[in-house]
């Protein structure tokens, strides 16, 4: 066999015993990695590469290697998981660099970052002033943790007290001009159901790059041609317009009933109505 033809074997052969272990090591992003299993990562890289070029060495040398170099993150993993003196020996501990708004400049020097390094990692995380910050973790992974003071936290709904539906997995039924069946069977529809809505809208099956059931059983279209809109569903509206009415129906009410007692009771309604009329909005009028 030629020397090149032995070389494209190897490395296709290399390369394949890669990916079987990279299958069996299991998926992690780079930022993840350990330090052991970063450098782990390179020496099976290496000796895949010595595999593919150095014809004088025998394959099943560097396949052992490459197989005990992939077996000791896996060891390692289940060592942690038996001792948690042995899980901060190899993946280290996270270290506290903000605690009650004071930096802690000790835990920076152990970590050897300066405060410029601390800045940057905070305007990553969106913070311009420290003086915002409650506390700020370092962890293992080399990411930077931040706790913000309560008067500085987003306002989220529970803090204003109200009560809003749970999210919703949004399904995507249409990839490519494709109707994609299982999920459209996971939301209880079907391929009619989908034509239907391609009909109100107006689009041809192959004009859509991506479809979508979102939030309220609507769907959702994303087409090739970006120029040309689809019309929005109305339903969502015309539920505002029918609260909104009933809010009006009611003040009016208030004024023509000569009760006191019945005034009162429909000016109360109309105001908690409002109330909620405002706390729906954002999510019927887009």
């Amino acid at each position: 066999m030629p020397d090149w033809l032995n070389i494209v074997v190897r490395s296709i052969g290399a390369l394949l015993y890669l990916l079987l272990l990279t299958k069996i090591l299991g998926k992690r992003q780079i930022k993840q990695l350990t330090y052991i299993e970063y450098i782990v990562g390179i020496t099976i890289g290496s000796i895949a590469a010595f595999m593919a070029t150095e014809m004088d060495g025998a394959i099943y040398h560097s396949l052992i290697a490459m197989a005990i170099f992939a077996i000791f993150p896996i060891l390692m993993e289940w060592l942690s998981l038996k001792s948690k003196i042995l899980r901060d020996f190899f993946e280290g501990k996270s270290t506290v660099l903000i605690k009650e708004g004071k930096i802690l400049e000790d835990n920076l020097k152990k970590e050897r970052l300066t405060s410029e390094d601390l800045m940057e990692q905070l305007r990553i995380k969106n913070v311009f002033q420290v003086a915002d910050v409650e506390f700020a973790l370092l962890e293992t992974s080399g990411e930077l943790s931040v706790l913000l003071k309560s008067q500085n936290q987003p306002v989220t709904p529970m803090h204003l007290e109200l009560t809003v539906s749970p999210a919703e997995e949004g399904q995507t039924v249409i990839m490519d001009g494709v109707i994609m069946d299982e999920p459209l069977a996971l939301a209880g529809l079907n391929r009619r159901w989908v034509r239907k809505e391609l009909e109100k809208a107006g689009v041809a099956l192959e004009n859509v790059f991506v479809g979508q059931i979102v939030k309220g059983g609507e769907l959702y279209l994303d087409l090739y041609d970006d120029k040309i809109t689809v019309p929005q569903s109305q339903a969502m509206k015309q539920a505002f317009a029918t609260l909104k009415k009933c809010q009006a129906d009611l003040e009016l009410f208030a004024l023509d009933t000569k009760d006191e007692r019945m005034k009162l009771s429909y000016q109360r309604d109309s105001v908690e109505l409002q109330r909620i009329i405002d706390q729906v909005k954002p999510f019927l009028i887009r």
